[in-house]
């Protein structure tokens, strides 16, 4: 299994150069399918969607589809995922997120997806990778003022947890002293991740890749 999980996506050349170690070839080779869906709950400006869609057209990758698997049958959003190389997850609500995953029944057809493409997460994309989003709990209640019920477990496409944006102006509430606390309440470890940062999956081989700052909590 492949995986790119970062804070803000490919935000630097470090990350980029971590993919194309992950995909093996020239980014104009490949196709990308952008999963918007975890933005759909969030209110106003989506310019840091935007930048993430700008950043990838940048980059030059062959094919760019956007995939919004809350608005497709599961026989369109299946085709056009196995039509793509990458599969970019974008940020949002995590438990909105989830919640689709686990509705749309791509959380069952991820493992198989994922034999022979790379996954991307940013922000919410990365922590539903994750075999807990709890330390998302802040994002839980819009969720349930939908009448949906929600789900705690992640995908757990890895074995420990990732707390993102790390020192960052718009989420001035994450720190380390903020998540050493909050690693107290969980039996997995947690890395905490700024925006320049990301974690490299390539089979059993993990890497973090920084251009920032980062670091790992556990008992």
């Amino acid at each position: 299994m492949k995986l790119l999980l970062t804070s803000a996506g490919l935000t630097n050349q470090t990350i980029v150069k971590a993919l194309d170690e992950l995909v093996g070839k020239s980014l104009d080779q490949l196709k990308v399918a952008f999963i918007p869906t975890a933005a759909n709950l969030e209110e106003g400006d989506k310019g840091w969607l935007i930048d993430d869609l700008r950043r990838l057209s940048f980059l030059k990758f062959k094919e760019i589809d956007i995939v919004d698997i809350s608005a497709l049958p599961k026989e369109i959003w299946q085709k056009r995922l196995e039509n793509a190389d990458v599969l970019f997850v974008e940020g949002g609500n995590t438990y909105y997120l989830m919640y689709w995953f686990n509705k749309s029944g791509l959380s069952k057809e991820l493992p198989e997806l994922l034999k022979t493409r790379v996954y991307i997460g940013v922000s919410a994309g990365t922590v539903v990778a994750t075999p807990s989003i709890l330390n998302a709990e802040f994002e839980k209640q819009p969720v349930l003022d939908l009448g949906e019920k929600v789900d705690d477990t992640g995908l757990s496409l890895v074995d420990f947890m990732i707390e993102p944006h790390i020192n960052s102006v718009y989420f001035p509430e994450f720190t380390f002293d903020f998540v050493k606390k909050e690693q107290e309440n969980f039996s997995y470890p947690i890395y905490a991740i700024d925006d320049d940062t990301a974690i490299k999956i390539d089979g059993d081989k993990l890497e973090v890749v920084s251009q920032g700052v980062w670091e790992k909590f556990e008992k």
